[in-house]
């Protein structure tokens, strides 16, 4: 590619028998609120045969004038003038257009917002400024592209900023690179729809196509939605048509809506016939008799249009070829781009007949619409679910009411929820997960996902990776028990999974802005809190967004009573303190248990339930805390008052032992996993409206102190505790104040509403703003191996940047073998967890 001059913008104009109109848009740009040294004039002369090259070589001032000796239409016209130009972006402009002052200004801002705007689209209306020609961009599925609200009063109600399918050929930006890489204009249009062309391939490469209501143009030339009075212009629309489909389209759309394009391609020829003066009376048989029918230029139109089509098939499908091999975005994800696309765009009553006819009897009003997501989740899917598997079947349930899901488990899985699909790919098959991450258009990963699975690793796809669960700080309180070399290495490969993890992924989810905020240092160390990411979105929400845990919207009915009357030791009417979850090493369960031996000297009829003791996934060993907790309780004398449930309770039974229980509670230890931990077991509590007492230091005490929905003691304080969760159990003004507040705020946790910020970005997912091709990595760092991961694979560095990267790395980390030692290591600990 030829080098280009940065902020130099390159406006193209095509003249053809219009100079005196070319002359006064050259004025125009003259005029602009723009520097003209970084302004480039070209001028196609487009075979007129006229004095128009006269005219235009007596513009002042610098014009570059390129001569065609025949015309080459819009296409040839545009990249001929394209061929000559040096700017960093090309604009496009129709002779007989005059722009706004901030005309190319506003499209240069916008272009800087993000590299993956690859095209900008001005807003355009009439020369008076009264009526609308361009503000947004629709395709029907037979092909033809159209603006939505032509011809319309100009309200101002639609300048609104957004992602369009195309942008209007009278005004156009486009990056120079982009315009290269997709291979400029399709020559095999001449005119009509090249702009639509265009933009559909720049949207399938991944360069976004933005509307920028700020870049304003005027066009002499009204916008008419019925372009069907002039043969040749009806007979390239037909074609173009055909043609845009053909290439643009997937196999699977393609054989979806070809025949039916076709088939209302004649129906429309013959439709414009029947209203034709002057032309050929044919007499046509028919079940219900003859009928008349006329033959003129209209009619065969459409019919040359199908068999110049036909012509050009070997042409068409080489060229075909070229856009569906380096496409990048699917159909499905374009789906909201194309806007109504159940247009017939033609008023006669025969064709309107035969559009019906033809849509509803061969089903081809839309083409597949849904996105397709990809959940993958580490745990265990069915009966019995812990945290991460209770959260990727709701993060599945919700999505699957607009995309077609899948929910994938490392572990094991069985369908609980028709609504989408359900699969088990374990780590000791990677190449399982190839036909998911192909059929994919976003995947959502947690933990190790990406490690296990190549295919993941290395996908073009959009990636969200849910890092609810800071789990390299779970490990500085998991290993206490390990050596002090395995300890850190056990928190080592930890880092080392979510720094790759945060290196490779386009959207990032956690559970509360606390946590927001720590997620945002670690990112910013990795160098993705940066010119890029900053531009699109100054706070940062497009690159992570809280989705906290959440709870059914449906309050809980308990089917049966779990707990009171029902485990031997606990009678009907005792009060129950209950334990969501497991017993884990970062808890404090042995000062609750303490806090029970004070409690029940006071009030002997209150029982502890540790809801569930053995994890449900087998890779999950007992930690050492559920030991502990049973001997002190043994110690203590307390196994008629506290009592451990053995198995795991099935999910959709937990409201039974959660309602059949008075009060909630939450221990922890104040240290680092605490401050940025989200303890999921207090939504429960929520959703039950039980009271809830918990000690400090995490972003749930804040909001149960904040909103008075229980009771937060300091950590280790036994005393303290067992004060609250008495006046919580036998205060029955108190208890009824906290469960009336937990009420109210548990709406604000239903998981439709945590997860909005999730189902908004697989509306319009893209991929993150630093994650192109083109971007170099931050200058003026060190970068490692997980920098290196964050580049595409199809980087430009150099191998001998690669080869210091490596090295400055190694060194850092103890040496070749040290780091080897370490890979081996944690491989064969990842193989050992699949296998057990």
């Amino acid at each position: 590619m030829k080098k280009t001059i940065p902020d130099l913008v390159s406006v193209v104009l095509v003249n053809f028998r219009g100079a005196d109109d070319t002359v006064e848009a050259i004025r125009g740009l003259r005029e602009l609120d723009w520097p003209q040294h970084l302004l480039e004039i070209i001028v196609v002369e487009n075979g007129s045969g006229d004095d128009s090259v006269a005219k235009l070589r007596a513009v002042p001032g610098k014009v570059t004038v390129v001569e065609s000796r025949e015309n080459l239409g819009f296409t040839g016209g545009c990249n001929l003038g394209v061929s000559r130009a040096t700017g960093e972006y090309l604009a496009f402009l129709n002779n007989d257009a005059k722009p706004a002052p901030d005309w190319i200004s506003s499209a240069v801002a916008t272009f800087r917002t993000s590299p993956d705007i690859g095209a900008v689209a001005s807003k355009v209306l009439d020369w008076e400024g009264d009526r609308i020609d361009f503000i947004d961009a629709a395709v029907t599925w037979y092909g033809m592209g159209y603006k939505p609200h032509a011809g319309e009063r100009d309200q101002g109600k639609w300048d609104v900023e957004k992602d369009v399918l195309f942008g209007t050929g009278a005004a156009l930006f486009v990056r120079a690179k982009a315009f290269a890489e997709v291979g400029g204009f399709d020559d095999n249009f001449f005119m009509f729809y090249d702009d639509v062309d265009l933009g559909w391939r720049l949207n399938l490469l991944g360069h976004r196509v933005r509307f920028q209501p700020k870049s304003l143009v005027f066009h002499k030339h009204h916008a008419s939605i019925e372009k069907f009075g002039d043969f040749r212009e009806q007979y390239l629309l037909e074609r173009n048509a055909l043609y845009a489909l053909y290439k643009n389209l997937d196999d699977a759309s393609l054989a979806q809506v070809l025949p039916g394009a076709i088939l209302l391609a004649t129906r429309r020829s013959v439709a414009r016939g029947s209203l034709a003066s002057g032309s050929l009376d044919l007499r046509v048989p028919g079940d219900d008799g003859d009928r008349m029918m006329s033959v003129d230029k209209s009619t065969l139109a459409g019919v040359f249009a199908i068999d110049q089509f036909v012509e050009n098939l070997p042409t068409m499908a080489g060229e075909r070829t070229r856009v569906q091999s380096t496409r990048r975005v699917s159909d499905r994800q374009l789906k909201s781009l194309f806007g109504e696309t159940d247009e017939p765009a033609y008023p006669s009553e025969t064709y309107l007949q035969g559009y019906e006819n033809i849509a509803q009897t061969l089903g081809i009003l839309d083409i597949e619409g849904k996105r397709r997501v990809v959940v993958v989740t580490g745990d265990p899917v069915g009966i019995r679910m812990a945290g991460p598997a209770i959260r990727a079947s709701n993060i599945a349930r919700v999505l699957a009411r607009e995309n077609d899901v899948r929910l994938i488990s490392t572990t094991a899985a069985i369908s609980i929820d028709p609504s989408y699909e359900v699969f088990t790919v374990p780590p000791t098959n990677p190449r399982g997960m190839e036909e998911h991450e192909k059929w994919a258009d976003v995947i959502i990963v947690q933990g190790h996902a990406l490690q296990y699975f190549p295919s993941l690793e290395s996908t073009s796809k959009v990636t969200v990776v849910d890092i609810y669960d800071p789990m390299h700080l779970e490990q500085l309180e998991q290993g206490r028990e390990r050596s002090m070399r395995e300890w850190n290495e056990q928190v080592g490969h930890s880092n080392e999974a979510l720094n790759h993890q945060l290196a490779r992924g386009d959207f990032f989810l956690c559970a509360s802005e606390r946590q927001r905020h720590f997620w945002l240092g670690q990112l910013a160390g990795l160098g993705r809190v940066n010119a890029y990411t900053y531009s699109r979105d100054d706070k940062l929400r497009s690159l992570i967004d809280v989705v906290p845990f959440g709870t059914p919207s449906d309050a809980p009915v308990a089917e049966k009573l779990a707990i009171k009357g029902v485990v031997p030791g606990i009678d009907a009417d005792d009060k129950v303190v209950i334990w969501g979850g497991g017993i884990y090493n970062w808890f404090d369960t042995q000062t609750l248990i303490r806090a029970m031996a004070i409690l029940s000297e006071r009030r002997p009829t209150v029982r502890l339930f540790f809801m569930g003791v053995k994890h449900p996934s087998p890779n999950v060993p007992e930690m050492a805390a559920v030991s502990q907790a049973r001997d002190l309780t043994s110690a203590l004398g307390l196994n008629g008052h506290v009592f451990f449930n053995e198995s795991w309770v099935p999910y959709e039974q937990r409201q039974n032992y959660l309602l059949d229980a008075d009060l909630g509670v939450s221990t922890h230890f104040d240290h680092v996993e605490t401050t940025f931990s989200f303890r999921t077991r207090i939504l429960d509590y929520l959703w039950a409206g039980l009271p809830i007492v918990s000690t400090e230091g995490d972003a749930f005490a804040e909001l149960i102190e904040a909103d008075g929905l229980g009771a937060v003691v300091p950590e280790r304080d036994a005393a303290t505790l067992a004060s609250a969760m008495e006046r919580l159990l036998f205060d029955d003004a108190e208890a009824e104040r906290a469960r009336t507040n937990v009420r109210r705020v548990r709406e604000d946790f239903v998981w439709d509403k945590v997860l909005a910020p999730l189902v908004e970005f697989c509306r319009h997912p893209v991929r993150a703003a630093d994650k192109r091709d083109d971007i170099p990595a931050p200058g003026g760092t060190t970068k490692d191996l997980v920098a290196a991961a964050r580049r595409p694979r199809s980087s430009n560095h150099s191998g001998r940047r690669r080869d210091l990267d490596r090295a400055i790395y190694y060194l850092r980390n103890g040496g070749f073998a040290a780091v080897t030692d370490r890979y081996k290591a944690r491989r064969a600990r990842l193989r050992a967890a699949a296998t057990r």
